[in-house]
């Protein structure tokens, strides 16, 4: 029996650099996601901190008296931390190296303190019995038939939209651009203004544009 001859077959290179095009890609992917998730989220958050969040009757001598109570009635931190979370979305782009690590922990933190303050916020009745307190002169007043909107919870996932956007800056916003770059000198001297020469008199369009600078196109130069 004839020998045989094994032939290699060749192997596939390893990669070892990342493909700059597919991280360009991927870094304009994550920005896009970032701007769109903090964005919807703090609009989101304001939107539905401005409605009504729980409902309520407030006993009185002459029957019961209805009541509502929207979200900042409850609690204005939903929508001061979404207030934050825009300015730090924008100024992620105004900073870099450590600074836009800071910047994109807090809008995450913001995120977050938003939602668990809505989550905590839709069994709250505080906001309720004050009211009924101020509109009856009671203090004693209690709340009947307490119910509860879906509205904190609709504040809370904006404010988890506002957590994710923080996420990836964390993540990806090293590579993101800074839109300060631009401009920032570089130190480099700016090119002078050629010498202005004297009209020609023999073409008008140079005396009028003389006459415009505010110059007298019949004196030499």
């Amino acid at each position: 029996m004839e020998g045989v001859s094994a032939v290699p077959v060749p192997q596939p290179r390893a990669r070892t650099a990342a493909d700059p095009a597919s991280d360009s890609a991927g870094s304009r992917r994550s920005l896009a996601a970032g701007l769109l998730l903090g964005a919807v989220g703090a609009t989101v958050v304001l939107l539905a901190s401005g409605q009504t969040w729980a409902e309520g009757r407030a006993a009185t001598g002459g029957g019961a008296l209805p009541l509502t109570a929207d979200g900042r009635d409850v609690t204005g931190v939903p929508a001061a931390l979404a207030i934050v979370g825009l300015a730090a979305l924008v100024a992620v782009f105004a900073v870099r190296g450590a600074g836009r690590g800071i910047v994109a922990a807090l809008l995450a933190l913001s995120g977050l303190g938003a939602a668990l303050t809505a989550w905590a916020g839709a069994s709250d009745s505080t906001a309720l019995d004050e009211e009924a307190a101020r509109t009856t002169g009671d203090a004693a007043a209690t709340i009947d038939a307490l119910s509860h909107t879906a509205w904190p919870y609709v504040t809370a996932a904006g404010g988890l939209l506002i957590l994710l956007a923080g996420l990836l800056a964390l993540r990806y916003g090293s590579r993101w651009p800074a839109m300060s770059g631009k401009y920032e000198r570089d130190g480099t001297p700016r090119p002078g203004k050629a010498p202005r020469t004297a009209p020609d008199p023999d073409r008008p369009e140079d005396l009028w544009k003389a006459l415009d600078r505010g110059e007298d196109p019949t004196r030499e130069a």
